[in-house]
């Protein structure tokens, strides 16, 4: 059985086969993966206090998240056995769903969910760029013979997608490294322009996930992920730059809505690279500021001699890596990428792989799941303000007041506000509930005070209390709360009336 991908409509394009995912052929396992079931481990906690100390030595009280972390990763187990909350919050709240007409870990997004996505798709470039990297856009698929990227491939700890065209396979990206390295390989770089740094947000990329390992938003076949690669002349450099993109990450996390509690720092490291450079393990440590979790290896079997991660911890104790980075020793000379020296000399830099946030997916992925341990410790679970597609619901209470209740709809609308009018033949406080069950942030109900005012009694859903505010105030409240963070108009019409529903 195969998947045929025809040519555009009145077209001459040849098609082409997409091999679905089955069992995967020995070929198309790289070698990676086969290393990564044998590989012997080596499990430590390390402490902020510089301390190495075995998993099963150390005294997890007052670190339960951590606990759960480490068993986790120690089974390498990552079959889901039941379905996490987030997915039915995904598509209760009409922000995602699967699409059984595609390949299982593809899923389609809703108004709502493109605008949460797209949102953080934008802060996230945005924060990269200011960080000096230069964004690049690159295929998704490639050659499987070309001389790189077949020994790549093999190097890499994920199942593929491969495709037959024209007497070739190709592979699709699982990450943007491949086309940033090409680009770079026929660069020419002074030492005087390192670290050189590049970027790609990859829409998408594709991994062959085990069909029990798909679960909603947090695994899936093809993603989004930024891909930022740094290009450094030594290791005194490469130290610097990753204890910056560290920095970076947490920052970005922050802003998306995941704060430090809300993870766990994992690193993988060779026995030779700490007893060598340990320091570098340390800073990170120190620069976290709790107890990490560090796995270590005798061999080396991947391309990178240290990577560290952020991982969010769910309800069922499932460990998903968000930010990462890693400090790579080979794809410079197996890519021909080289930087000439003050003496004229060509040399190989050391290259970091960084995602400042991992897969866009994953983090929402992580908020919603962040939003139901909310609610199971009895507190009020929302999304971040900015992310929230209706930041503000006007309610009407009753037809006549319609008109108004759109025209502070779009005052708030002109003040850089999502806002919109539930003008449904409904009572009040069914309205007031929907909005409530939707995490809609501020509901106003509006009615003769609020037309005779203009003052308006605002529901705050953070706070669980009503408060008497002006639009101007309501606006300027919102702009101080979301400052910094990008902004998009309202996903969906205005009038709730006037929406389809694409859930139930």
């Amino acid at each position: 059985m195969s998947w045929l991908i025809r040519g555009a409509r009145g077209g001459r394009a040849p098609n082409r086969i997409v091999k679905p995912p089955g069992k995967p052929s020995p070929s198309e396992v790289p070698k990676a993966l086969k290393a990564e079931e044998k590989i012997k481990s080596y499990w430590y906690i390390a402490t902020p206090e510089r301390e190495l100390v075995p998993v099963d030595e150390f005294d997890f009280t007052g670190w339960e998240t951590l606990r759960l972390f480490a068993e986790y990763e120690m089974k390498k187990v990552r079959v889901v056995r039941e379905e996490p909350p987030h997915t039915k919050l995904m598509r209760r709240l009409e922000i995602a769903d699967y699409e059984p007409a595609s390949d299982p870990g593809n899923l389609r997004y809703y108004p709502k969910g493109r605008l949460i996505k797209s949102l953080i798709e934008e802060l996230v470039t945005r924060r990269v760029v200011e960080y000096g990297a230069m964004e690049v856009e690159t295929p998704v698929m490639y050659d499987i013979t070309h001389p790189s990227l077949s020994s790549y491939f093999n190097r890499f700890p994920a199942r593929q997608y491969t495709i037959d065209s024209e007497g070739k396979t190709f592979f699709l990206r699982f990450a943007a490294c491949f086309g940033q390295f090409l680009i770079l390989s026929d660069a020419t770089i002074s030492y005087r322009a390192l670290p050189v740094r590049i970027y790609e947000l990859t829409r998408y990329s594709f991994r062959r996930e085990l069909r029990g390992e798909l679960v909603g938003l947090r695994r899936l076949r093809a993603f989004t992920m930024p891909d930022c690669h740094a290009l450094c002349r030594d290791l005194d450099q490469a130290r610097e730059e990753l204890m910056r993109r560290f920095k970076l990450s947490r920052r970005v996390l922050g802003e998306i809505g995941l704060e430090p509690g809300d993870y766990e720092l994992g690193i993988r490291v060779t026995r030779d690279f700490y007893r060598d450079h340990g320091d570098i393990l340390w800073d990170l440590v120190r620069e976290f500021g709790r107890p990490s979790l560090v796995e270590m290896w005798d061999e080396r079997f991947f391309y990178f001699v240290l990577k560290w991660e952020f991982n969010f911890v769910d309800s069922l104790g499932k460990a998903s890596a968000l930010s990462t980075d890693q400090i790579d020793v080979e794809n410079a000379e197996r890519y021909g990428i080289t930087y000439v020296d003050e003496n004229g000399e060509r040399r190989h830099p050391i290259i970091l792989h960084c995602s400042p946030s991992g897969a866009i997916e994953r983090c929402m992925y992580a908020l919603l799941e962040k939003a139901h341990m909310r609610m199971k410790n009895g507190e009020t679970p929302m999304l971040p303000l900015w992310l929230s597609p209706t930041q503000v619901r006007v309610i009407p209470v009753s037809e006549p007041y319609i008109d108004g209740a759109v025209s502070v709809a779009e005052k708030l609308r002109d003040g850089m506000v999502r806002a919109d009018v539930d003008d449904r033949d409904e009572t009040v406080q069914k309205r007031v509930r929907d909005g409530e069950r939707e995490w809609i942030p501020y509901i106003v109900v509006y009615g003769k005070r609020e037309q005779e005012t203009g003052v308006l009694a605002v529901r705050v859903r953070e706070l669980g209390e009503v408060r008497d505010m002006t639009v101007e105030e309501l606006v300027a409240e919102i702009r101080e709360k979301t400052k910094g963070k990008p902004f998009k108009p309202l996903p969906l019409p205005m009038l709730v009336s006037r929406r389809p529903r694409f859930r139930g």
